[in-house]
């Protein structure tokens, strides 16, 4: 299907275009744009709030600014639709966040204009102040360099550390204050406190129109532009005797608040920021899903609806004649809360997903007992074991991607100190449209090789249950470790998942089939392809067995002796990376137990994998139910069948 765009827009392949525009027609452009992004997104999914709510603002920059010269970074990506289709990829944004076509996010590989690849947030002012300490070293001095910045992504440590950098730089860098109040869910902290009290201060708002009145005439008198500055300046320290600034004081010249809203307006500061000299910050003050009601409504709901109907709003969703199983990350938020209700020390922590994550229903029920700390991953790690050295069971909620940010915290904070922390670690193997940013692809070998880490993975919801159940009971402590538990997006297997909690044995696996010819070896959900295999191969006559591991460390070594005595032929299958994942554990145990028999992995290759629905990406990896059955054969030598 392809959707027209409005008059104006369709004359708009490249930001040389736009900038031939009077500005007195960019706010015609700017609803254009809007309208295509709710059209295409209605239709094919993806992206939706955040695009809509710095649509003024994207056409804005690439109108003043001249891009890709000047640098532009988008931090997180979510909201770079608008930029996407402004800069040479409007015909073919149908094919955004779909196998083989458009990324999500901003790419390098993908345009000129995408001057720095992103998809985990608070990335935008270290990357842009990097190419800006560049150009300065390279001496091109007229280049600008832009970095847009979620009020949600400035609360990373990361975007601290670098505005702290940023302050002594001497470089042309702005960064961009998006102020939402949203990151997915609904920002937290004292960030969010300040910011708001910065926006609705009527103190520093009036010198700040003061300010502003004395910036418009920069344009008439270009020479004196340091002159202002400083004047500026000093106006905004007089006010700030009143009202700290916490930019100021890391040395960036804080301008705003404005309207993001606004386009006429955004052009004409952006023109007076561009003669401004140093790092400064503009705060500019937007509504995600700006233009479409429901979307400004009910933020979160909206982040990624899924596809809708654009007239009604209504969110079109698959209708089931059968009980369908839970996703994952719901089973994960009811079982916590039972669990909660029997223990008094389990606390519930997430760094900004409470949604994403489901920990959003303990948030409701216990408010006192469960944390979203903003984003965060490597407080959230470390908090969590100050937690557990008062006793206190923290069951830690975040993504296998967003994980690898609190790596250190894992190693120094948790392991070394044989603190028993749950770590939950949801969208683990491929997250599917998100792409190679988001998914969870390494999290089996990086834990795997961390001492006191236990590493698990259900097949199943009442795998996971039972784990959750497991690791907050008093003799979990015995075994001085943390533990990972790793389960992907998306739906399980189990319609009636309300099982009865039972307590597992850390480190054994268990047979789900039993067999002859062969082993195939898989460790969690990702063994439910395998189950489909054997019983298809049984109708080609061949015996397979099936064991699900579940554990990667410490391996069944019991199990796994009993294998290798029975079989010469073994699969190992993960939906993790190769290097150093459950095959390489089986590998070596193999290795150094004298095995010789024939060990074929299944897995993610040594290369980044890019976006798809999920069973494309297992297809192309070779870990889908016909490649698993393929390999079987190939080992069995009885030809390979498609």
């Amino acid at each position: 299907m392809f959707i027209q765009p409005g008059k104006l827009l369709a004359q708009i392949d490249t930001p040389d275009d736009l900038r031939k525009l009077d500005p007195s027609q960019l706010y015609e452009l700017s609803t254009e744009l809007r309208q295509f992004i709710v059209d295409n997104v209605s239709v094919y999914g993806g992206h939706f709030g955040a695009s809509l709510g710095v649509t003024e603002l994207t056409v804005a920059l690439h109108y003043v600014f001249n891009t890709p010269y000047d640098q532009l970074v988008w931090d997180v990506g979510h909201q770079a639709y608008g930029h996407k289709i402004l800069t040479g990829r409007r015909k073919n944004f149908h094919t955004n966040r779909l196998y083989g076509g458009l990324s999500g996010f901003p790419r390098r590989k993908e345009s000129e204009y995408d001057t720095f690849g992103v998809g985990h947030s608070s990335t935008s002012i270290s990357a842009a102040l990097g190419m800006a300490l560049a150009s300065k070293e390279k001496g091109e001095l007229d280049r600008q360099h832009i970095a847009v910045i979620g009020d949600g992504a400035m609360t990373a440590g990361l975007a601290f550390e670098g505005m702290n950098h940023a302050g002594v730089s001497d470089t042309n860098l702005l960064i961009i204050l998006n102020d939402n109040c949203m990151s997915i869910d609904p920002n937290v902290g004292a960030l969010k406190d300040y910011l708001t009290d910065i926006t609705t201060s009527p103190t520093y708002n009036r010198v700040k129109d003061e300010i502003w009145n004395m910036l418009g005439k920069i344009g008439k008198i270009g020479p004196h532009a340091r002159e202002i500055a400083s004047k500026v300046e000093g106006s905004i320290k007089t006010a700030l005797l009143r009202q700290s600034n916490l930019f100021e004081s890391l040395g960036l010249r804080y301008f705003g608040p404005v309207d993001g809203h606004d386009i006429n307006h955004l052009v004409s500061v952006l023109t007076d920021l561009k003669n401004i000299p140093g790092p400064k910050l503009l705060h500019c003050v937007t509504v995600k899903g700006k233009g479409f009601a429901l979307a400004e409504k009910e933020q979160t709901k909206w982040h990624a609806p899924g596809l809708f109907d654009k007239v009604t709003g209504e969110i079109r969703k698959k209708i089931y004649e059968t009980p369908q199983p839970p996703r994952y990350q719901d089973v994960f938020g009811h079982t916590i809360v039972e669990l909660a209700r029997q223990n008094e020390k389990i606390i519930g922590i997430t760094p900004a997903m409470p949604s994403g994550s489901s920990l959003n229903i303990m948030m409701k029920e216990m408010p006192d007992r469960a944390f979203d700390v903003g984003i965060a991953e490597q407080h959230a790690v470390t908090l969590s074991a100050g937690l557990a050295t008062q006793g206190l069971i923290p069951f830690c909620n975040i993504y296998s991607t967003f994980m690898q940010r609190a790596y250190d915290q894992v190693v120094h904070d948790v392991c070394i100190q044989e603190l028993p922390v749950v770590l939950c670690l949801d969208r683990a193997g491929f997250a599917g449209a998100d792409g190679p940013t988001h998914h969870g692809a390494y999290d089996i070998a990086y834990m795997r090789s961390i001492p006191n880490m236990i590493v698990f993975a259900p097949m199943n919801e009442q795998e996971l249950r039972n784990i959750m159940y497991t690791a907050q009971l008093p003799d979990f402590k015995e075994y001085k470790s943390a533990i990972s538990i790793r389960y992907p997006r998306g739906e399980g297997v189990m319609p009636n998942w309300r099982t009865p909690f039972e307590k597992l044995a850390i480190g054994k696996g268990r047979v789900v089939r039993e067999g002859s010819d062969m082993a195939i070896l898989t460790i969690g959900h990702i063994g439910n392809y395998a189950v489909k295999v054997c019983a298809a191969l049984e109708q080609e006559g061949l015996d397979v067995a099936h064991y699900d591991m579940r554990f990667a460390k410490p391996l069944d070594e019991e199990l796994l002796h009993q294998i290798f005595q029975k079989f010469d032929k073994v699969i190992t299958v993960e939906d993790g990376c190769l290097m150093g994942g459950f095959g390489s554990a089986v590998l070596e145990f193999a290795a150094d137990h004298d095995y010789q028999a024939s060990i074929r992995r299944l897995g993610i290759p040594d290369k980044i994998i890019e976006h798809g629905e999920q069973i494309e990406l297992h297809r192309e990896c070779g870990f889908d139910p016909e490649g698993i059955a393929r390999a079987a054969r190939k080992m069995l030598e009885v030809g390979v069948k498609v």
